[in-house]
């Protein structure tokens, strides 16, 4: 049995202490906030409550997998159900085309309705992702990545100096396919032109597994990991910043909070590593992709009827999300946005038509700066800074013996399904423990 201290109560932490405690090792938990969930949360004010984070998420196996490799099934803890429709989006030219998952010829249709062979264009790009992902799957999401055993074709694809922006030019001829298809990452913080083709691997997820949701909030997500930390036996210290790593004779020994120390065999390091001082020197050259503006609000009286999450693409690029808890008779909306927000961010919904400044009955504000604090750091990590970026991100492994990495600093996917990838593969890396 090793000791192994987590740094992070997000996603990602509470998914890799959940299984190296399976695995029979002796897990701490450090979590600065007083609860667990990092953006699997959510945000109240009043009567109205909001989902502090992600609404939905893709590869809905990784989250089966973690709950049925560290206790009880997914089944009988949330009820995580798929979204028919995945979004609608909106373009300046007064168009619009509703996005179903899970479905090629759903796809090719809806696209077709923008113009006669945009939905061969959709689902030809679509496609093409396929290989890929297979190969980004076994070989860089569910192996450590090693240089001198790597399959050529994956260091290939890792290297490829093509931006996804001039790849969406050359696959796709009409700018609102494009639009579409780039605009998560920009959501996330990323300039296309700087992120490479594996980068728009989300669009063939999405088609082929779908997105998913849970009624009522993903935070239920949260609430459900935090239980299955309890059941599985973890220390988890809510309250307790990690200052820095000790390091002894080249290899990790503890974590030092404020006042104390856990001792730890292993640390898993959950966090942006720009936080531990023994970590932070080696990610000095890199960006953090950081989150959007974000208002939640509180509406009454008579709203349109919106899908799951409405893009309206534009300066800034906004997206609404009509699905936080309310009073009877009223409404939470959170919308989000990116780009130049040169005023309020609800008159910038008001120019797309979406006028609910009179209806607003409460509201909370965060800023990006905001979001980073409450989270621990980026809730998107790495920003893209070209093909480099990805071989030279820090994580699974550190250079420091001991101190692995997961989530959305040490991957380079963002979301639920790369987070729990990553935790996956550092319980994988640090193995069962010996029985006694």
């Amino acid at each position: 049995m090793a000791r192994v201290a987590v740094v992070g109560g997000g996603f990602s932490g509470m998914a890799a202490a959940a299984r190296l405690a399976r695995l029979g090792h002796e897990v701490t938990l450090l979590e600065r906030a007083e609860h667990l969930g990092g953006a699997l949360t959510t945000v109240e004010h009043d009567d109205f409550a909001w989902d502090a984070g992600p609404t939905t998420t893709l590869l809905p196996a990784v989250v089966r997998d973690l709950f049925r490799k560290s206790g009880r099934p997914l089944e009988r803890e949330v009820d995580l159900q798929p979204l028919d429709l995945v979004r609608e989006h909106r373009f300046a030219d007064g168009s619009s085309v509703r996005l179903p998952g899970g479905s090629r010829a759903a796809q090719h249709a809806a696209f077709e309705s923008l113009g006669a062979g945009l939905g061969r264009q959709w689902v030809d790009h679509v496609a093409s992702y396929g290989e890929p992902w297979e190969l980004l799957r076994k070989e860089w999401y569910e192996r450590p990545f090693d240089p001198d055993v790597a399959p050529r074709e994956l260091v290939a694809l890792l290297d490829r100096r093509e931006s996804l922006h001039k790849r969406l030019r050359r696959s796709l001829g009409d700018e609102r396919l494009r639009l579409v298809a780039g605009h998560r990452l920009v959501m996330d913080g990323h300039d296309l032109r700087r992120a490479p083709v594996l980068a728009g691997v989300d669009v063939y997820l999405e088609q082929r597994f779908g997105s998913w949701t849970v009624p009522g909030g993903l935070a239920a997500l949260g609430v459900a990991m935090a239980d299955r930390l309890a059941l599985r036996g973890v220390t988890v210290l809510t309250g307790t910043q990690a200052m820095d790593l000790v390091v002894r004779d080249g290899r990790v020994a503890a974590v030092r909070a404020a006042g104390s120390e856990v001792d730890a065999d292993h640390v898993v390091v959950a966090i942006d590593p720009r936080r531990l001082p023994a970590l932070a020197s080696y990610v000095r050259r890199s960006m953090p992709a950081f989150p959007p503006v974000v208002c939640h609000v509180g509406l009454e009286g008579e709203l349109p009827d919106l899908p799951h999450e409405v893009v309206l693409h534009g300066d800034p690029l906004l997206v609404v999300r009509p699905g936080g808890r309310a009073p009877d008779g009223a409404a939470a909306w959170t919308v989000l946005a990116r780009g130049l927000v040169a005023e309020d961010v609800l008159t910038a919904l008001a120019r797309h038509g979406l006028d609910v400044r009179r209806q607003v009955v409460a509201r909370v504000d965060r800023t990006p700066r905001d979001l980073v604090e409450a989270w621990g750091g980026s809730p998107h990590g790495v920003q893209w800074q070209g093909p480099r970026t990805a071989r030279s991100r820090l994580g699974p492994r550190t250079p420091i013996a001991g101190v692995l990495a997961v989530g959305a600093h040490a991957t380079t996917g963002s979301g639920l399904p790369f987070a729990g990838l990553s935790a996956a593969l550092v319980a994988e890396m640090v193995g069962r423990a010996p029985r006694q």
